[in-house]
């Protein structure tokens, strides 16, 4: 009887634990909308699916300039990367070795990250600007144990990852998922194709020189018609410079030397706010950039055989067309990203 009673006692101390345990907490999956034309093949790692309070998070931190853990030097991505600026600086002089690259259609982005692709991830972006002495330069451990003091923090954290425990390598990840859910997809050229809107004869005219070889030939490393990020993701030699004095091109990641003065071919989705242009930023005005890609193309054994008009020093645009080419970027612009 005694050891009934035991048992009976130990059965309902056990139940009584399992009842003040709290539940598993399961995160809400995270969907990426865009309009039917975008591609369905998304780079979303499997050890950090995205849910809707992984995305939260990591907005939190994007923007929170006790990330640094520095309060001597106060400081968020979101302290270089700017929103009105499509998350690029504006201009800004930086002391890192490349010009800044917006933050928005990276979940598609397959071949590396920055201007040689040499990043990997968006996971290990974050981690690597955290830890820059031209960019955050910050102790990952003191990061963490930072946010571990801030109220709102661990209680976040355990929603998104199901420990209230903070870790740099969990705040990553939901930066890393904050990131991914930036997306441009409602510009007035994306309306135009939707049937909302209708574009000028000059944003028309503009596009058909953007996708004919014949024209300003841009869609081979840019996309448009059927691609709907405006670029390939891939590496290229535009001709800027007979010769390539960059020891971080794509060649310094693939070490062939073909990749010479090779470099991404960025995203033309919110081209008007992402002055200056180039891995160097040596173009202050898109109509700089025109005027090169028309008759400023310099010749070298490894310029990209997709630059059809080498010999030529460019496509030789006339001022009109230049202008056309102009009004078609400028539909590109997404004033409403989040």
């Amino acid at each position: 009887m005694k050891r009934l009673l035991f048992i009976l006692s130990l059965a309902a101390i056990l139940a009584a634990c399992h009842r003040d345990k709290p539940d598993p907490y399961t995160p809400t999956p995270y969907e990426i909308k865009t309009p039917a034309y975008f591609p369905n093949d998304k780079n979303i790692p499997d050890d950090n699916p995205m849910t809707e309070e992984g995305v939260a998070l990591g907005k939190k931190l994007f923007y929170d300039t006790r990330f640094s853990a520095q309060p001597e030097h106060p400081m968020s991505c979101a302290t270089c990367h700017h929103k009105e600026h499509s998350y690029e600086n504006g201009g800004t002089p930086l002391p890192t070795h490349h010009s800044m690259l917006p933050l928005i259609n990276l979940a598609w982005n397959k071949t590396g990250l920055g201007w040689n692709g040499g990043v990997e991830s968006l996971e290990e972006m974050v981690y690597l600007a955290a830890i820059s002495p031209v960019e955050i330069n910050g102790d990952t451990a003191a990061m963490a144990q930072n946010l571990q003091q801030i109220d709102v923090y661990p209680e976040m954290f355990r929603k998104a990852f199901g420990s209230d425990k903070v870790t740099f390598a969990n705040a990553q990840r939901a930066i890393a998922q904050y990131i991914r859910s930036l997306v441009s997809c409602n510009s007035k050229f994306d309306r135009y194709l939707q049937g909302q809107e209708q574009l000028t004869q000059d944003e028309l005219n503009g596009y058909l020189l953007f996708v004919t070889e014949e024209g300003a030939d841009c869609f081979h490393c840019h996309g448009g018609g059927g691609n709907a990020l405006f670029t390939t993701n891939l590496f290229y030699n535009n001709g800027l410079d007979a010769i390539s004095t960059d020891p971080q091109d794509r060649f310094a990641v693939t070490g062939d030397p073909a990749d010479r003065g090779a470099y991404k071919a960025p995203t033309l989705r919110n081209i008007m706010l992402t002055a200056p242009y180039m891995h160097d930023g040596r173009f202050t005005t898109i109509d700089e950039v025109i005027d090169f890609y028309s008759e400023g193309v310099n010749y070298s054994e490894n310029v990209s055989p997709l630059m059809h008009h080498v010999m030529q020093g460019g496509v030789h645009l006339t001022e009109q067309e230049k202008q056309q080419l102009k009004a078609f970027l400028n539909t590109l612009t997404d004033n409403n990203m989040d």
